[in-house]
């Protein structure tokens, strides 16, 4: 291991701990804001700082926002009858760049894992429960298409649907631009059981 002083190794070790940064990948961002002029480092922890303490989750959809409700939530153009379920904000943002959807979230903040011990009760579903009234019409499930993301859509199918909502899954299948051949089993079925008639 390289030798660097000690408010060096621990820059490299703070940013290691951010998802997908790895020890080399650390390094190089260290030495990346050791090269920054005062100024610009000052503005990058200020803005962390600043982040932090102004940003909090959204009272009605628990997306990130620094007013509450969030700018989603209080868009009087929004669809409020149609509510798109995502496992965490990082998805609303996912969604909102094909700009094809216009109704409003809600985000879980997690999925139903029982391996990892979250239940039901572990994530925002009684607040989900709780939003539906008379005006909602339909409740997306876009969790992500893997084991816990699929249990947690089955619950809350289960749970919704007694009251008088559709509830709808997000398709699932072969990527535009993917090949057959590299298809696993899985996907292949998933789009198969979603195709659509043309």
């Amino acid at each position: 291991m390289e030798f660097y002083p000690v408010s060096i190794e621990k820059l490299i070790e703070e940013f290691a701990k951010l998802p997908g940064i790895g020890y080399k990948t650390a390094q190089r961002l260290t030495l990346h804001v050791l090269n920054l002029p005062g100024d610009e480092v000052n503005e990058f922890a200020q803005a962390l700082v600043k982040a932090k303490g102004t940003i909090k989750y959204c009272s009605i959809c628990g997306n990130y926002t620094d007013t509450d409700p969030c700018a989603i939530c209080s868009n009087p153009n929004r669809d409020n009858s149609i509510i798109c379920v995502v496992e965490q904000p990082k998805d609303i943002m996912s969604v909102e760049k094909i700009k094809e959807y216009n109704g409003v979230y809600h985000v879980l903040h997690g999925v139903i894992s029982p391996m990892s011990g979250k239940g039901p009760d572990d994530i925002r579903l009684k607040e989900l429960i709780r939003r539906i009234g008379g005006e909602i019409k339909e409740i997306i499930v876009a969790t992500n298409p893997n084991v816990e993301g699929e249990a947690t859509a089955m619950y809350i199918s289960k749970i919704i649907k007694p009251l008088g909502v559709k509830v709808t899954r997000i398709a699932h299948g072969i990527p535009v631009g993917g090949d057959l051949e590299y298809a696993d089993e899985v996907t292949l079925s998933k789009a198969l059981e979603g195709r659509i008639e043309l």
